[in-house]
Order: structure tokens, then sequence, then C-alpha cells
């Protein structure tokens, strides 16, 4: 029996996710992706992962850049999450972001950067699961952006 992917992606949408930005830099340039496919996978040694479709231009320059950081969003970052899930996503006029150990933008206001080298690529279909040992870390206060049924969220706590 085949599943329906269109199902299948219904399914996966009543999962609610916080939002990330995952970003990079090759040959002085920065890039930047929205990505919600992202999870920790250790403690020790620190291990996070995130998916990237075979076909975005952002899997070939983390191959190539074998770093990354990863910007998880805040409530007051949908504009930004916008921003790089859309066309204009490699337009960084308007960003505010500092250089991390890497030189990797950091994306001012979220709720954590984790800097990333690679650890290894994972084939996963049409995907590809990118492990990054975490190397340094920046916290900030705030809630969450949050990603669910296809729309954005605000965590509303009891």
């Amino acid at each position: 029996m085949t599943l329906d992917p269109a199902l299948f992606r219904q399914a996966m949408s009543r999962f609610a996710s916080g939002v990330t930005v995952v970003t990079t830099i090759v040959d002085a340039k920065p890039y930047g992706l929205t990505v919600s496919a992202f999870a920790s996978l250790s403690l020790d040694p620190a291990l996070t992962i995130i998916a990237i479709d075979k076909r975005s231009p952002m899997h070939d320059l983390l191959l190539q850049a074998r770093a990354f950081a990863i910007n998880i969003l805040s409530s007051e970052q949908e504009s930004l999450s916008r921003h790089f899930a859309g066309p204009q996503k490699h337009d960084w006029s308007e960003i505010t972001a500092a250089a991390g150990i890497r030189s990797i933008p950091l994306l001012d206001g979220a709720l954590a950067n984790m800097e990333c080298g690679l650890f290894q690529a994972v084939d996963g279909g049409d995907h590809t699961i990118f492990i990054g040992q975490v190397e340094h870390v920046t916290l900030r206060d705030g809630l969450p952006l949050l990603y669910y049924r296809g729309a954005y969220h605000d965590l509303v706590q009891r």
C-alpha cells in the first residue's frame, strides 16, 4: 500500500514546532534558511540535527561550509522567518546579525544561537540530515515562535 504524500504532510502539520533560521557563510557571503525540522540529538557530545531538502541551495552551501548556526526565533521574529523562507532569503541588507566564532551570522533577538561544526551528513530520503556539533551557545529570554498547521502561533502559558 502506498501512502498518500498529502495525507502524510497533513499529519506532520499537526505537530507543533519551534521555528529556526539556519545560517552559514561561504566565501564571506551570508546565507540563511527557515527550518522547522530541527531537534536535539545528544547531550554528550552536544549534537543537534536539521533536515534540509536536497533541492535547496542551502543544502550544498552547508556541505561546503561544514559549519552553521541554528537561531531559535522568538515570538517577535515572525518577519525573519518569512524573510528566510521566501525568495528574498539571500538579501541581508536589513538583517541585524553578529558574527559568531566562525564568522557565521547570529541573528539578533533570537532566543538561542547555537554555533555548530558539521559532525556528519546522513541521507534521509529527499532530505539530508545535518548533524551539528554545538561549539557555542548564546541565550536570551522570551517566548518562542511556533508553527502549527501551516500558520504561526504564540505560546499561551497556562
